[in-house]
């Protein structure tokens, strides 16, 4: 996945979710974005509030995104935001 980021103009958190076609099925694209949408709002989202970061994300799913289990989704972006967002503890 490609994960891009910007300050936000708003006090909180955005998030955003780009699935290109790349051939495959309108219920394969909903099911992934819903789990992408899911992961960001369990995890990531909860997390950037909690450390006050005030910033937009934009998550674009590559094709090898639709072959990919839930939790290797979720392994993956939070490992991206933890090299961005070190956790303060």
């Amino acid at each position: 996945m490609d994960v891009i980021d910007s300050p936000s103009p708003a006090p909180h958190p955005r998030v955003g979710v780009v699935v290109p076609r790349y051939r495959h099925s309108i219920v394969r694209r909903n099911r992934l974005k819903r789990r992408l949408r899911e992961i960001l709002r369990q995890d990531v989202l909860t997390r950037l509030r909690d450390e006050e970061q005030p910033v937009d994300l934009l998550v674009r799913a590559r094709p090898e995104a639709y072959d990919v289990d839930y939790t290797v989704l979720r392994d993956e972006l939070l490992e991206v935001l933890e090299r961005r967002w070190p956790q303060s503890s």
